[in-house]
């Protein structure tokens, strides 16, 4: 699995979703420009010490993004898609594109992409999730898709057993 994140400018989202990534073992781009420099403490605090362990690729602009994933299916997040994220059918390589908290992905490339647009529904005026959230959800969907290949499907206590119950 994939995550993009184009154009993010919160540090703390970024972090995060950092940390997501790791946890899923997806992979985050990140879309030039940044609100932030990678070097952050709050980006830093957010990942924790996973951040080490994180594959993340970062790109000049969104048509960098593009020649360098020739082919990728791209799932374009935002709040004004017609279909909703459950709908979708993720590939196990799925990539899955969030825009800037301000401002979501432009709707230029979302009108080239509006088969691949997705949504989380939401009640009322509310106009959106925190970008976080929402990669979480959403990332969590498609792993569910392809029956959470390759992941710890069982925890384990610390000082008891499951068995003792």
């Amino acid at each position: 699995m994939n995550i993009v994140l184009l154009e993010p400018e919160i540090p703390a989202n970024t972090g995060n979703i950092g940390r997501t990534c790791v946890a899923a073992g997806a992979r985050l781009h990140l879309i030039k420009p940044l609100g932030f420099s990678l070097e952050e403490k709050e980006i830093k605090r957010a990942g924790l010490d996973y951040w080490k362990d994180l594959d993340v690729t970062i790109y000049e602009n969104y048509a960098d993004f593009l020649e360098k994933n020739p082919g990728a299916k791209i799932y374009m997040a935002t709040t004004k898609a017609l279909k909703v994220y459950t709908e979708a059918d993720y590939e196990p390589d799925a990539y899955i594109m969030f825009g800037k908290e301000s401002a979501g992905i432009p709707e230029e490339i979302l009108l080239d992409n509006k088969e691949n647009a997705i949504r989380i529904p939401m009640m009322g005026e509310i106009r959106s999730l925190n970008l976080a959230n929402s990669v979480a959800i959403v990332l969590y969907e498609a792993l569910r898709h392809n029956d959470f290949s390759g992941m710890r499907m069982a925890g384990k206590l610390h000082r008891h057993s499951w068995d003792e119950a």
